[in-house]
């Protein structure tokens, strides 16, 4: 058995680069996810009778962030 705890695997590098045309075309999804997530947001503490819920520009910031590099693997 393999004792991990003294040399642990390497992790793989998640330096991922913001260019300039990642940023031009993160901004505008940012802007354009900023309605939805405020009506989800509101429907969901509505919902839930909490305020513990993600707020909606976390929401918004996750949605732009998980939308924009499928536009660059395409």
């Amino acid at each position: 058995m393999t004792d991990l705890t003294s040399n642990p695997p390497q992790r793989g590098s998640t330096n991922r680069r913001r260019t300039l045309e990642y940023w031009l075309y993160f901004v505008p999804i940012f802007f354009l996810a900023l309605p939805f997530t405020f009506w989800r947001w509101g429907r969901d503490i509505v919902n839930m009778k909490s305020l513990n819920v993600r707020g909606p520009l976390a929401r918004a910031w996750s949605e732009a962030d998980r939308i924009t590099p499928l536009i660059f693997s395409a």
